[in-house]
């Protein structure tokens, strides 16, 4: 039967035994007032209430809780459990089902644990140690957990003597001596320590880290902990935290030739990395020196920009000093949008010149592979572009670009000049759209 169906049977039948009377519970099975005979002749006692047996422990504890309560505690039964969560509790538990003591049961998963590293197996050996880690940790936490809350555990003591029962410290006293609680912390160290070897190997970086941590809290003097951390932050580029597990490794251990090859590899590193932050400064200084090139030659020019909230995507395109970026006397170049309105078209120059004119553009683009008309000629096209006012202003096929762009009539958008192209027999008309629509969006 399903685990939750039982819980639900059970939570049902307390539910009915509770809802029913108290005179109806005492009177279910009447006592007898004569003498009864038995099928031999003999005369038998009287059947009364007391002759029955008690509730049984397990029943009279639930007798007085409702049924969610009594529910919640039977789903903290394994048996119960409905959602098992894999935690420290839940495996530590698991380990029960193992005899021997804790520290017997968490030295034959390390040795297992062992085996598997010595073959490799690292994914194997890190499962072996983490059940020993489990077992040992939860041992840890009960200890912790009664020297923070002493008064428990001296009412624990005088319930136990007032009813001359061996109290749970001298229990724990006889099965746990000072002595096997050191074994078990150095075992539990060594498992951390151990499962860190996994985890280097592994690539998981930051759970190797944290188990040498892990082993450093029980032992500040295990060299192994600080080497495997070391390394493990080497690896991700925490020069930093390496190198300061490395040292205090090697404070403790100067001849230590791992650590000494973790310190040379720290020094390697340090340095790459020191080229590197060299070179991506001066890549970035470059950089800003560039676009305070591009900015004083735009406001020498007069050309007006303004960037939107949401820039469409360009790659490396933008606007740019050519042909030399760090020269100030090179010319200016514009990422520019050839639209067709009309069509619903378009067409994209990465770099137009400021000398550059619309005829020396127009010449490779004509003619449009969709121009099935043919309107579309150097001769048979009018060119314009959106003033700052909303207007538009005509601009000259053989008039370089500079000349539109200077004085400051029109501006440039997220750093692409947009031109309108448009067949002359249409011009006109849809100018004046244009004109009513924009118009139309300012007045509202």
């Amino acid at each position: 039967m399903h685990i939750q169906k039982i819980s639900d049977e059970v939570a049902e039948r307390l539910k009915i035994e509770q809802s029913q009377p108290q005179s109806e519970t005492s009177t279910s099975i009447p006592a007898a007032t004569s003498i009864e005979e038995s099928q031999d002749g003999s005369a038998s006692a009287p059947l009364t209430t007391a002759m029955f047996p008690e509730l049984s422990p397990g029943r009279a504890m639930t007798g007085k809780k409702t049924v969610d309560e009594v529910v919640a505690e039977l789903k903290k039964s394994p048996f119960f459990m409905t959602e098992l969560e894999e935690n420290d509790e839940t495996e530590a538990l698991k380990a029960l089902a193992y005899e021997g003591t804790p520290l017997e049961n968490a030295s034959e998963f390390k040795e297992q644990g062992n085996e598997c590293f010595k073959a490799k197996r690292w994914a194997d050996a890190k499962e072996f140690y983490t059940k020993g880690v489990l077992i040992l940790a939860a041992e840890e936490r009960k200890r912790k957990q009664a020297a923070e809350n002493p008064a428990s555990r001296v009412s624990s003591k005088e319930m136990s003597k007032e009813k001359g029962e061996e109290t749970s410290d001298e229990k724990e006293n006889k099965e746990t001596s000072e002595e096997e609680i050191q074994k078990e912390r150095a075992t539990l160290e060594s498992l951390y320590v151990n499962r860190a070897a996994c985890h280097l190997e592994l690539k998981n970086y930051r759970s190797c880290w944290l188990d040498a941590s892990a082993a450093l809290r029980l032992n500040p003097n295990n060299i192994k902990a600080y080497y495997r951390g070391a390394r493990a932050f080497l690896a991700v580029g925490r020069i930093a935290e390496a190198d300061d597990a490395c040292a205090r490794g090697l404070t403790l251990d100067p001849s230590n030739n791992p650590l000494k090859a973790v310190a040379r590899d720290i020094v390697k590193k340090a340095e790459e990395t020191g080229v590197q932050a060299r070179r991506e400064a001066e890549r970035v200084a470059k950089q800003k020196r560039r676009e305070m090139l591009i900015k004083a030659a735009l406001k020498a020019r007069e050309i007006r920009t303004r960037t939107t909230a949401q820039p469409p995507e360009m790659e490396d395109a933008g606007i740019k000093l050519v042909p030399d970026p760090d020269d100030p006397a090179s010319h200016l170049a514009f990422p520019t949008v050839l639209l067709y309105p009309v069509h619903l078209e378009s067409d994209f120059i990465k770099a137009f010149n400021e000398t550059d004119s619309l005829a020396d553009h127009l010449g490779y683009v004509f003619p449009l592979p969709w121009d099935r008309e043919g309107v579309y000629t150097l001769a048979g096209v009018e060119c314009y572009m959106e003033t700052v006012t909303g207007g538009m202003i005509k601009l000259g096929k053989k008039v370089p670009l500079l000349k539109a762009l200077a004085g400051g009539k029109v501006e440039v958008v997220d750093e692409v000049v947009r031109i309108f192209v448009l067949p002359k027999a249409q011009a006109a008309t849809w100018i004046e759209d244009f004109k009513r629509k924009r118009a139309a969006e300012k007045g509202s």
